[in-house]
C-alpha cells in the first residue's frame, strides 16, 4: 500500500465477506493495511523510547507516554502511544480501516454519536520478547456491557472493537494473538478457561498455547486484525528470540469513557484534525460562561462551546 493518511486517501468500507465474517467468527484480518514507511516510522519512535538511558521502568512516563506492565510476563507497554508522534497519530483515523471500524462499532445514527462517531478508550504499543505472552480473556459468555456484541435488524452495535496492529512479522513461535473463533457469542464458559486464562497459578507457559478450539493468529507487519473484545482472546507465548511489536486501539460508542485515567495531552489535541479529536476527545467540558457568580471556576481543560464541541 502506497502512503496515505485520511485527508487524501479513499477510505475502505467493509465488503460483504468482512462483514459475513466479522459476524461469525468475531474477526477479520486486513493485510497490508500500512505501508512499509509506515511501519518503519512508528518502530523508529518505539526504538527511541526503548534505547533511553536508564531504561524505562513500569509507571514512568517519556512526554505523555506511559510506561506499563501487569505482572510482568506480558511484556511491556507504551500506553497513549498516539502521543508519541504523527506516524502514530495518523493510526487514529486511517483509511484502511476506519470506516470498517464505524461499521462494526456501529449506531451511526442516534445517541451512539452524539458526540462523535467514535471513542478510543485505550491505545498502546505493546512489545513482547522471549517468554511472554498474555493468557485468555474475555468472551460472549460473561455479557460484559463494555465489550459486548450484538447485531440487530442488519446493524452492528459493539461495545468495544478492537485493532492489533502487526509493526513486526508474527509467525510461528513469535507469540501471535490466539483467539476462540465465534466465542463472542457463546452463552457457556470454555471448558478449559481457567487453564489458560489471564493470572491463573502454575508452571505452565503463561500463554495460551495448545488451548483447544483456539487458533493463533499469524501476520506480516502491516497486517491489521479486528475482531470484537467480547471474543476470547490473548496470545502464545513467544519461543522465539527477537520482539513481537504491535499496536492495539480500542474504538466504541463517543459517549464512553478511558479505560485507564489518562488524558490526551493539549499539545496532542492542537496537532489533531478535528475529525480525529473527536475520536480522540468526543466530549470536551465548556467553560461556566456567563455566570451569576463572579470569578467561578471553569473545569480543567474547558473551552468556549463554539470553540470545539464534540458533535
Amino acid at each position: 500500500m502506497t502512503e496515505s493518511n485520511s485527508k487524501s486517501s479513499v477510505v475502505c468500507i467493509p465488503t460483504e465477506e468482512e462483514v459475513f465474517y466479522f459476524d461469525l467468527n468475531g474477526f477479520i484480518v486486513l493485510k497490508g493495511a500500512l505501508s512499509d514507511r509506515h511501519i518503519e516510522d512508528c518502530n523508529a519512535i518505539i526504538d527511541k523510547f526503548l534505547n533511553v538511558d536508564p531504561p524505562l521502568r513500569h509507571g514512568e512516563w517519556i512526554g505523555a507516554v506511559h510506561a506499563h506492565t501487569y505482572s510482568g510476563t506480558e511484556g511491556f507497554n507504551l500506553q497513549q502511544i498516539y502521543e508519541a508522534g504523527e506516524p502514530f497519530e495518523r493510526l487514529i483515523d486511517h483509511p484502511s480501516w476506519i470506516e470498517k471500524i464505524k461499521h462494526f462499532v456501529g449506531g451511526q445514527v442516534g445517541f451512539d454519536v452524539k458526540h462523535g462517531p467514535l471513542f478510543i478508550d485505550e491505545n498502546f504499543a505493546s512489545i513482547r520478547g522471549p517468554g511472554d505472552a498474555i493468557g485468555i480473556h474475555s468472551g460472549g459468555h460473561k455479557r460484559t456491557k463494555r465489550t459486548q456484541f450484538r447485531q440487530f435488524n442488519g446493524q452492528f452495535f459493539c461495545g468495544q472493537v478492537d485493532l492489533l496492529i502487526a509493526l513486526s512479522d508474527i509467525g510461528p513461535g513469535d507469540g501471535g494473538t490466539m483467539i476462540v473463533p465465534g466465542s463472542h457469542k457463546s452463552n457457556f464458559e470454555h471448558p478449559d478457561l481457567r487453564k489458560y486464562s489471564m493470572g491463573r497459578d502454575g508452571d505452565k507457559l503463561p500463554g495460551a498455547d495448545g488451548m483447544p478450539g483456539a487458533q493463533e493468529i499469524f501476520l506480516d507487519a502491516g497486517d491489521v486484525l479486528v475482531f470484537v473484545d467480547a471474543l476470547m482472546h490473548g496470545s502464545a507465548t513467544r519461543i522465539n528470540e527477537g520482539e513481537r511489536r504491535i499496536c492495539v486501539f480500542r474504538y466504541g460508542a463517543s459517549w464512553g469513557n478511558f479505560r485507564h485515567p489518562y488524558y490526551p495531552s493539549d499539545e496532542l489535541l492542537e496537532r489533531l484534525t478535528q475529525t480525529q479529536k473527536q475520536i480522540v476527545l468526543p466530549q470536551q467540558p465548556i467553560r461556566r460562561t456567563p455566570n451569576r457568580i463572579s470569578d467561578y471556576p471553569d473545569p480543567p481543560h474547558a473551552t468556549d462551546q463554539d470553540l470545539y464541541r464534540g458533535g
